[in-house]
């Protein structure tokens, strides 16, 4: 019967992708599991398992990392949430992939491939011989740092477009159109709502103090309360009241 070991650091994803396994390969036992790669490779030399589910990411020793050591002691097959990086590398290479979360769709692809795969052994040294450039592709792609924040801010001004520098925006408010960008000469709109702003900005210079709202924080001179009991951020050389959601409240505590 064959044998696989699964490594994770997450507890209930190694559950879930053990729980789809044995649904769609009850034939496959599952002889250990890991919690990260260096673990994963102490575990193929000691149960020399038919294959070995590899989560990508993990902290210290990392899944690319473990394959690397793994090399041709057990079938490789990458676990990843970044299908957007990983699904082509891996489709024109001859080691194959679960994405996360697992899905009983995706995996009967994956099991069938590995079970034709496993009846034809000569096939073993060419899926481990592709680790090394496959894994080139996706460091490059998958482990690269993530992508800078917002340096400037293209906006409206009646008709004219500008480029702002992110650290002159005061603030932003949205309302159910248009995002408004405040500096301290004027305001500008633009159509990207505050959620997607948020994601982009640096948060150590912008700080979400309600859903449709940013703060520049070098622009905030103090908080305040109103007779409702609502907290309000004051801004440098503004009159504007910025309304703090509950949820956000915890920001102003080390202040």
């Amino acid at each position: 019967m064959p044998t696989a070991i699964i490594a994770d650091d997450e507890r209930l994803m190694r559950d879930q992708l053990r729980m789809r396994l044995q649904e769609a390969w009850p034939e496959l036992q599952i002889v250990g599991e890991a919690k990260n790669g260096e673990e994963a490779v102490q575990l193929v030399a000691e149960l020399n398992p038919d294959l070995t589910f590899l989560d990508i990411r993990m902290p210290g020793k990392t899944g690319m990392e473990a394959a690397r050591e793994i090399g041709d002691g057990s079938q490789i097959v990458f676990v990843t949430a970044y299908d957007q990086y990983a699904v082509e590398a891996f489709e024109r290479g001859a080691i194959d992939y679960v994405l996360k979360p697992t899905e009983p769709d995706r995996l009967k692809i994956t099991v069938d491939r590995l079970k034709e795969r496993l009846d034809k052994p000569q096939v073993a040294g060419s899926v481990n011989d592709s680790v090394s450039a496959m894994l080139s592709q996706l460091a490059e792609k998958i482990a690269a740092p993530k992508q800078k924040h917002l340096q400037w801010i293209q906006a409206s001004i009646g008709q004219d477009l500008r480029m702002i520098p992110v650290e002159e925006i005061l603030f932003f408010r949205s309302d159910e159109k248009y995002t408004a960008v405040q500096t301290a000469g004027f305001e500008a709109l633009i159509r990207k709502p505050v959620r997607d702003l948020a994601d982009e900005l640096d948060p150590s210079l912008f700080w979400q103090i309600h859903r449709a709202t940013l703060v520049n924080v070098n622009a905030i001179e103090g908080v305040t309360r109103d007779i409702r009991g609502r907290h309000l951020v004051l801004v440098k050389g503004r009159p504007e009241k910025l309304e703090v959601s509950r949820s956000f409240l915890h920001l102003f505590k080390q202040m």
